[in-house]
């Protein structure tokens, strides 16, 4: 089994700092611990570092003499774009030996292609400009997350980010063209191709999509855009169960394929965090439901057109007696408060105390096996803590969270976080599912990789790294 190298164990002094440091300039060299916070921290405090010096390349030739430099010298390279992620990859370790490289400067919209349907931008702009720059030019690009203010398409293509849209867009993966990519060597490769087809051998860019940062630094890419839709319909619904919401969602694929865009599940306890919590957040339906679900349409023809087919939908749940209540958005302001909802889950969690966390997917027709056992293998495991188990029904991918009991204290309630992952993880691999379905692997899952993956599969990815990076100095320890 090959053994992963590894890169210096020694800090590094002021002297190879000033030599990264005159790569960049000094202004974009930054030294100051005060000023190094931000990008030493993760949203969670789950992971915090410490490093020499972050970086701050404004160029694609600046990040290759970075990694040029970096690899003569055998010193430890994070990347990190907005630093949103959640695994913990983008985070230098504590020990001080890496140094950052954080990519916001790379923020360049390179071109807007209209007739090819594509917008090549640099790494590090943010996904919410991204949406800005097509909808001026009457166009889409369908990834969407809660972070988008914050996290940068580099970051989103490293961790094959997921979002809302995958029912009828798919991942991240499927949403980039071509790449730009600085290897740990130095070498450039330009590869931002407009094709849809190109059969000529390996997909490389394929394999730096999902590999967060550890075969090379992605600086740019060719996205695929979408037309503009004429109408987004979105409606908040309230069943009993989780079988209702799977109920629900088969009507609404057969009646609108795929312009069916978003199907989010949620339960009473989340949206009761979201109210209680997130500012302006209020409950779309008067009762209470032990389950909720949002959807979306969307129609490239007319609001009409939308409008009509969510009314055929509920219509048909309503008779069925699947759905108990539902509020179809009258505007794009009440639309947008019905996703606020949904957007915060994540963040108002913290206000209740120590939250662990999950990121799992299973097929979509046993999601609602997975919250049963789940559920009830957690409140046995944890006696009082509060299952928050939301996510991406239509997808398969459920964020499993585990809030606090109520008073207990906060540290040795997380310090049972890996007893609990124990118990959901063990359900999902029954119900042949993933760990880690759109958040990544990182550090934070590094060490269950061995248990969810074979050998054969560890040794292929071994064989990769060590080919693409054999010095192991691009963020080494992450995923392997």
């Amino acid at each position: 089994m090959n053994k992963m190298p590894s890169p210096s164990p020694a800090i590094p002094g002021a002297e190879i700092v000033a030599r990264f440091a005159a790569i960049v300039g000094e202004r974009y060299a930054v030294t100051d611990p005060t000023d190094q916070v931000p990008y030493l921290r993760e949203w969670r405090d789950l992971f915090t570092g410490r490093t020499s010096v972050v970086l701050r390349p404004g160029s694609t030739e600046e990040v290759s003499a970075i990694l040029k430099l970096a690899n003569e010298l055998g010193v430890a390279v994070v990347p990190q774009g907005g630093n949103t992620g959640l695994v913990g990859g983008q985070i230098p370790d504590p020990d001080g030996r890496e140094i950052v490289i954080s990519l916001g400067r790379l923020d360049k919209v390179r071109e807007i292609d209209l007739n090819s349907d594509t917008m090549t931008v640099e790494a590090g702009v943010t996904l919410e400009r991204i949406h800005e720059e097509a909808l001026a030019v009457e166009r889409m690009f369908p990834l969407t997350l809660a972070s988008q203010g914050t996290c940068q398409i580099g970051g989103n293509l490293s961790s094959n980010a997921g979002g809302t849209a995958v029912l009828a867009y798919g991942n991240a993966r499927s949403l980039a063209l071509g790449l730009e990519v600085v290897l740990p060597t130095g070498e450039i490769w330009n590869g931002l191709r407009k094709l849809h087809k190109d059969n000529t051998g390996y997909d490389l860019k394929h394999l730096f999509i999902g590999a967060e940062g550890t075969l090379g630094i992605i600086t740019a890419a060719v996205l695929q855009l979408q037309p503009a839709p004429k109408s987004q319909e979105v409606a908040f619904a309230g069943l009993a169960s989780p079988e209702d919401a799977l109920k629900l969602l088969q009507i609404a694929k057969q009646r609108a394929g795929r312009q069916l865009t978003a199907f989010e599940l949620m339960p009473r306890i989340g949206l009761t965090f979201a109210v209680r919590h997130a500012p302006g957040a209020r409950s779309p339906l008067e009762g209470e439901h032990e389950w909720y679900v949002l959807t979306e349409l969307t129609s490239g023809r007319s609001a009409e057109e939308a409008q009509a087919l969510l009314e055929e939908i509920f219509t048909e749940a309503f008779e069925a007696g699947i759905v108990e209540d539902a509020a179809v958005a009258q505007s794009l302001d009440q639309a947008a408060s019905f996703w606020k909802v949904r957007h915060a889950l994540s963040e108002v969690q913290k206000h209740e105390g120590g939250s662990i966390k999950h990121d799992v997917s299973v097929p979509v027709a046993l999601i609602p096996t997975l919250l049963e056992r789940g559920i009830a293998a957690v409140t046995d495991l944890i006696p009082g803590c509060r299952p928050v188990p939301f996510g991406h029904m239509g997808d398969g991918n459920i964020h499993f969270n585990i809030s606090q009991p109520v008073g207990a204290d906060k540290e040795a309630f997380l310090a049972r976080w890996d007893e609990a992952n124990t118990v959901v993880h063990a359900i999902v691999a029954e119900l042949d599912g993933s760990i880690s379905a759109e958040h990544g692997i990182g550090r934070l899952k590094r060490d269950l990789l061995p248990g969810v993956k074979s050998p054969v599969e560890l040794e292929m990815m071994r064989r990769i790294k060590a080919t693409f990076d054999p010095n192991g100095i691009l963020n080494p320890g992450r995923i392997l």
